[in-house]
């Protein structure tokens, strides 16, 4: 009997090591993505692709559901623990990532990275970008529609642009304000070709994509329209604290009531709604035209 026992116990003892051992070796192949670029991201979930991202990067804020996932600090400014503490099994990023000495510290503990070869900044590119991903997540179809999606929507933008002759001069503060400089975005911006396709004209010129601007420029330049990304107009108490910022009070979008908050993700790179936010910008740039 004394026998019997011990050899049901040595049978469950095995059963329960190869139990484990499965989940273990389940665990150990089971893929951990951690995302560093806002565009991937979004791209990833568009494609429905998003079943093995593990955390992303601080500025990665659409879709919604994204913000249920970690995140690892800002994708310039991360940190070797914050990402390891993922456990991550891949790293993917756009190679706007830093500091240097993190990305290397990843390097020599010989975790993965890729970064995708299309450079996603205009809409061939980005079309080149969403068929390059999903090819590798295995979604190839999916990339398919989503490249549909953006031709068809870009030509309705540009055939309702006909609806709109004037060109409103148009302004975008990024951050907000800090010791009354303002970091705004410019001609040479992703933004501002969103812009030109929305019927306007960027009030900032410049090849950089965003430049630090003293109040005074901003009310040199005055615009028609200022828009103001979410951070830093959620930071202020209501419009009428925005229309008092200094130098923007006496433009001619503080005084006709024609400053609007943008969300920050929607204006800095090009995706699959790319098509549906010019025409969003369509309707709101040429909002109450006319005013003087």
């Amino acid at each position: 009997m004394k026998k019997f026992i011990l050899l049901l116990t040595i049978l469950a003892t095995l059963s329960a090591c190869g139990r484990f051992s499965n989940q273990d070796e389940k665990e150990a192949n089971s893929e951990r993505i951690v995302c560093l670029a806002k565009q991937y991201n979004e791209i990833i979930f568009a494609l429905n692709a998003q079943q093995n991202l593990v955390a992303v990067d601080l500025s990665s804020t659409y879709p919604p559901a994204i913000k249920e996932l970690p995140t690892v600090g800002y994708h310039r400014a991360l940190s070797t623990e914050g990402i390891l503490s993922m456990k991550p099994t891949i790293i993917i990023h756009d190679n706007n990532v830093g500091p240097e000495q993190v990305m290397q510290q990843m390097e020599k503990l010989e975790i993965p990275m890729k970064v995708f070869e299309a450079p996603g900044n205009d809409i061939p590119t980005t079309k080149a970008l969403i068929t390059e991903m999903g090819q590798y997540f295995d979604r190839a179809e999916e990339a398919v529609s989503l490249n549909a999606k953006i031709d068809r929507e870009m030509a309705q933008a540009m055939e309702s642009l006909k609806n709109y002759p004037t060109r409103p001069k148009v302004a975008i503060i990024h951050y907000g304000r800090a010791s009354n400089i303002y970091l705004t975005m410019t001609s040479g911006s992703n933004a501002g070709k969103l812009i030109e396709w929305a019927g306007g004209e960027m009030a900032i010129d410049g090849e950089r994509g965003m430049m630090q601007l003293s109040a005074e420029v901003i009310a040199q330049s005055n615009p028609d329209i200022i828009l103001l990304t979410d951070f830093g107009y959620d930071r202020l108490n209501g419009m009428q604290e925005v229309k008092n910022l200094p130098g923007v009070s006496t433009t001619k979008a503080a005084q006709n009531n024609r400053i609007f908050r943008v969300e920050e993700h929607d204006m800095v790179y090009f995706g699959p709604r790319t098509g549906e936010i010019v025409m969003n910008l369509q309707e709101l740039i040429h909002k109450n035209e006319g005013l003087q």
